[in-house]
């Protein structure tokens, strides 16, 4: 009987060796790469052969300058000609230097290490074996952890082999943001080989980077629709792989009010959608602190004196709301504006601001000034007599006036309620009009972002008068239009749909000439009439990682030359739990050169 026994368990045991051996030449690719003339091409792998045999990742990151690098780097690049094997359960970092900044670059250096097990795809357990590889993180000025529009975010890169078992990577950043980003593009030079089943490292690497532009954001509208804090931190991780550092936080809108004021509970009492659709202050420092963590700013904006409504019912602080024909007073339903001519508007005002003040602790503040229609203000007798009493006219002109003495006591409030006199942001608009801004707004308080498109001789006019920019001209950064209209038929206004190619290729730098040093950047825009959270991975991405790239690096190339990276980095995305639009066929990704 016991060789019975014996026979059964030796017959199992041969079954599990078969069956492990089988899920090993499973997970091993049967395919091997070479570059040819700068295209991957695929042929058929012999494992007995002795000649090195390269995976698709490996190909790609030595069949061109910028290997996988997204977004591209503007210094010095050198990838060298080598991989060496990388033992996944040996990887860490270390600080150089210790002072205020020292959480954040704990934090990034356990999301590095995140970044790499994500090069492994699921279902696979790479080969435990392989040199250990240590990150050196040299920050020169370890105090700095706040953001300002003159932060150094430049970074160097080296990594060499120190001995036949050990690779040393060092990382060296002014402040904490660079070396954040330095950590982002070593996490690009890890690969998973497909052929070995191995972790493995690009070696002698030499890296120097630094952004063009100071100023790279993502502006995400939760008023119109509600978006939940796990959709906007999965936000922030995206925009942190590609190196954006701006969530621009359009939180209020006349359609509701979710931002819950502590000075005034009211507002969001009676302007969300529900008590569940709200941002509480917890909530919020949640997201700063997130944003901090992955080198993004969170900055708020509060527009005004349009866009306002549900919220403000029983204040009499404003005019038009709900007015009827909406459309010949305001562009979307429901029409809503502040009633400048009330004084006690502008302690409402300055709570606001404190409460977005304590929260946000931004450096930069949006005022909005979006939109803005006389023909609503004209709707209020009140409003009437107080500009006949200043002896001006009913018109359009005068209207300027009268908006102007808002912003100019909203500016004023604003300031109090944070402490300093810190950049305001306005939208273009009438106000804005360079034939006469000057005479309302001062260059050196004001920032203007550019919504209309990008041939607007708007751009040139501000410019010509000294005035910073950001460029989110319509034509290629609004990440809304192509989809149906949402009040009556066909598309919607901004329509057709923009595709990644003409985001990469929106050039600021082009577009201002020889004004581009007052250019501080751009941003990808998503108003969210058809979008919520279970939209927003597709409306963003891959197309913001294309701006991301045009704003980090301005390359004087087009989309065409960056094809081959930007189908990599959207893997990355997905990689991420990032829901992305998808681009191509996977086929195109592994035959280089025949998709096009």
């Amino acid at each position: 009987m016991w060789l019975h026994y014996i026979y059964v368990y030796v017959v199992c045991l041969l079954l599990i060796i078969l069956q492990c051996a089988s899920t090993a030449d499973d997970q091993v690719s049967p395919w091997r790469w070479t570059c040819d003339d700068g295209k991957c091409v695929k042929t058929e792998h012999d494992p007995r052969s002795k000649e090195s045999a390269l995976c698709l990742e490996a190909c790609k990151m030595f069949c061109n300058d910028n290997g996988l690098l997204w977004p591209k780097p503007t210094g010095q690049v050198e990838l060298g000609n080598f991989l060496s094997k990388v033992n996944i359960n040996s990887i860490r970092v270390e600080m150089d230097r210790r002072g205020k900044s020292d959480d954040l670059l704990d934090i990034a250096g356990k999301r590095f290490q995140k970044m790499v097990n994500l090069n492994i795809p699921s279902g696979i357990t790479p080969k435990a074996s392989g040199k250990s590889v240590t990150v050196y993180l040299v920050n020169e000025n370890p105090d700095i952890r706040e953001f300002s529009l003159t932060m150094d975010e430049s970074y160097s890169i080296r990594v060499g082999a120190v001995s036949s078992d050990k690779i040393n990577a060092t990382i060296t950043g002014k402040t904490f943001f660079g070396i954040r980003h330095g950590l982002e593009t070593l996490s690009q030079l890890i690969l998973f080989d497909d052929i070995r089943n191995h972790l493995v490292m690009v070696r002698d690497v030499v890296i120097t980077d630094k952004p063009v532009y100071p100023y790279r954001g993502v502006l995400l509208d939760t008023a119109r629709n509600y978006f939940n804090i796990d959709s906007i931190k999965r936000t922030l991780d995206a925009m942190s792989l590609v190196k954006l550092n701006t969530f621009h936080w359009h939180i209020t809108d006349s359609q509701s009010f979710p931002f819950v004021s502590k000075r005034r509970p009211n507002l969001s009492k009676y302007g969300a959608y529900s008590p569940a659709k709200i941002y509480t202050s917890e909530m919020i420092a949640d997201v700063v602190q997130y944003g901090l963590e992955r080198g993004i700013r969170v900055m708020p904006e509060f527009d005004a004196p349009a866009h306002v409504g549900e919220g403000w019912q029983g204040t009499g602080l404003t005019v038009c709301f709900k007015e009827e024909p909406w459309a010949s007073i305001c562009v979307e339903p429901p029409c809503g504006q502040l009633n400048p001519v009330k004084e006690e508007l502008y302690d409402a005002l300055k709570d606001i601001y404190s409460d977005m003040a304590d929260i946000f602790n931004p450096d930069i503040f949006h005022m909005g000034g979006d939109e803005v229609s006389e023909k609503c203000w004209n709707t209020s007798q009140e409003i009437q007599q107080f500009m006949i009493q200043n002896r001006w006219d009913l018109d359009k002109k005068s209207f300027l006036k009268l908006w102007n003495y808002f912003q100019t006591k909203a500016q004023d409030r604003a300031y109090q309620a944070f402490g300093k006199r810190l950049p305001l942001i306005l939208w273009t608009s009438t106000l804005t009009d360079y034939t006469h801004i000057d005479n309302f707004l001062n260059k050196d308080d004001y920032i203007i972002q550019v919504w209309t498109t990008g041939a607007d001789p708007q751009i040139k006019g501000l410019l010509e008068k000294g005035y910073r920019l950001i460029m989110s001209n319509y034509d290629a950064l609004y990440f809304d239009c192509g989809y149906g209209a949402w009040v009556g038929t066909g598309n919607n206004w901004c329509s057709p749909y923009i595709g990644w190619q003409k985001v990469y290729d929106n050039s600021p730098k082009q577009m201002a000439e020889k004004y581009s040093d007052q250019i501080l950047g751009g941003e990808a825009a998503l108003w969210s009439e058809q979008s919520d959270s279970s939209t927003l991975d597709s409306r963003l991405w891959p197309r913001a990682a294309a701006m991301a790239e045009r704003l980090w690096a301005e390359p004087d190339t087009n989309w065409a030359s960056a094809e081959k990276r930007m189908l990599h980095v959207r893997e990355r995305l997905v990689r991420m739990g990032i829901q992305t639009e998808s681009l191509e066929p996977e086929w195109c990704y592994q035959n280089e050169g025949y998709c096009y």
